[in-house]
C-alpha cells in the first residue's frame, strides 16, 4: 500500500510517502517567517501553508518517482494543532481523496509522535513506556498496541517545549527556543545556577514548567546578573532543569511499571543533552528515540500511521472535522 501523509498541524508544511512500511520521501518545508515574531502566528501560518501545500505534495512524489495515480489512500493530522492550519491540510487533502477517489484518515499528530519510533526501530515491541514532549504537550504515556494508551502523567500548565521558547525568549535567543537554548548552552556550566525543579519526588508523574520559567525571568531582572555569570552558564543551567525533571518523570514511570522499554517522542526529543540524562539514567532499559529529522513536525510519522490504520480497514468520512484539543485518549 502507498499512502501519501500531510502535516500542517502548526508551523510546519510536510508531505510524505509510506510504502509497505518504508518511507520513500519526505519533506519538510519550515516557515521562518514566524522568527520575526518570536513564536508563531496562525494567520500566517494558515496562509504559508495555503501558499506551499500543492508544490510540497508534487516535489515529494516526484522524489519518491511516484504519480498521484498510484497512491492508495491520504493521511491528514487531524489534530491537535492550530484550527487554521489544520483546516488547510484537511480541505487540500479532502480534495485529492475527492478528485482521485481514495481513501483518507484523519490521524492523531501525538499518536503520529510516538509511531515514529517505530521508523526508528522497526523491531520495537509493545508494551512501552513514552514521554511525549514538544512544544504543546508534555505526558507519559503506557503504550500497550496501537490505539491502547495510558496516561500516567501529564504537565499542569507549561509544556517543556514552551518553556524553552519563552526561556530563550528571556534571554534575548532565537526562536524556536529549544535550538537556540542547546546552542547558547554550549560550553556553559550547568551547575552554575540552581533553578527550580517542581515535582521532583518519587512516584509522581505530573509536570510544571511555569515555576521554572518564572525564575529565569526574576534571576535576570537581577542587577549586574550578567557580570556575574555568563549567558552560556545561564543558559546552560536552565536547560539542565529542564532535562533533569523530563528524566527523572521517565526514570520513575519505567521503575514503578512492569515496562523495561522506553521511547521519546516530540520535538524536544532532538535534545542532544535530554538523550546523553536519559541513555544514562536508564542505562541497562531499552531506550529508542526517533531520528532527529522525526523529532519535529513531519508528515513521515503520519503517512506511517496513516497506512498501519487504513490497512487496518480504517477511515475518516470526507466530512470529518479537525480538532484543535483532539486528545490521544
Amino acid at each position: 500500500m502507498i499512502v501519501l501523509g500531510i502535516e500542517t498541524s502548526c508551523d510546519e508544511t510536510a508531505a510524505a510517502i509510506c510504502k509497505d512500511g518504508d518511507i520513500l520521501a519526505s519533506i519538510i518545508s519550515s516557515q521562518e517567517v514566524h522568527i520575526n515574531f518570536g513564536g508563531v502566528v496562525p494567520e500566517i501560518a494558515s496562509r504559508e501553508h495555503e501558499r506551499l501545500l500543492n508544490t510540497i505534495v508534487h516535489t515529494t512524489l516526484e522524489k519518491a518517482t511516484l504519480s498521484l495515480n498510484q497512491i492508495n489512500g491520504i493521511a491528514v493530522t487531524q489534530g491537535p494543532g492550530l484550527a487554521g492550519t489544520l483546516l488547510t491540510g484537511a480541505m487540500f487533502a479532502k480534495g485529492l481523496a475527492i478528485g482521485r477517489d481514495l481513501p483518507i484518515i484523519g490521524v492523531n499528530h501525538l499518536e503520529a509522535h510516538i509511531f515514529a519510533n517505530f521508523l526508528a526501530d522497526p523491531t520495537l515491541q509493545y508494551p512501552f513506556i513514552c514521554l511525549l514532549v514538544s512544544g504543546g504537550h508534555t505526558q507519559l504515556w503506557i503504550v500497550n498496541k496501537i490505539g491502547s494508551y495510558r496516561l500516567l502523567g501529564q504537565t499542569r500548565d507549561d509544556a517543556a517545549g514552551e518553556a524553552f521558547d519563552k526561556g530563550s525568549r528571556i534571554l534575548g535567543l532565537g526562536y524556536p527556543g529549544g535550538p537556540a537554548i542547546q546552542k547558547a548552552a554550549i560550553g556553559g556550566n550547568a551547575n552554575a545556577i540552581d533553578f527550580p525543579r517542581s515535582f521532583f519526588k518519587e512516584g509522581n508523574f505530573e509536570f510544571s514548567f511555569s515555576g521554572l520559567k518564572t525564575a529565569l525571568l526574576y534571576f535576570m531582572d537581577k542587577p549586574d546578573v550578567l557580570e556575574k555569570y555568563s549567558l552560556a552558564d545561564i543558559a546552560a543551567s536552565y536547560q539542565k532543569a529542564i532535562v533533569d525533571i523530563l528524566t527523572f518523570k521517565l526514570e520513575q514511570a519505567v521503575l514503578h511499571s512492569d515496562v523495561n522499554t522506553a521511547v521519546v517522542a516530540g520535538g524536544v526529543a532532538a535534545n542532544k543533552e535530554l538523550r546523553k540524562a536519559i541513555e544514562s539514567t536508564l542505562n541497562g532499559k531499552r531506550i529508542v528515540f526517533p531520528d532527529l529529522v522525526y523529532c519535529t513536525d513531519n508528515a513521515a510519522m503520519v503517512a506511517y500511521l496513516g497506512e498501519l490504520k487504513l490497512r487496518a480497514g480504517k477511515t475518516s468520512s470526507l466530512d470529518f472535522d479537525i480538532i484543535p484539543n483532539l486528545k490521544l485518549a
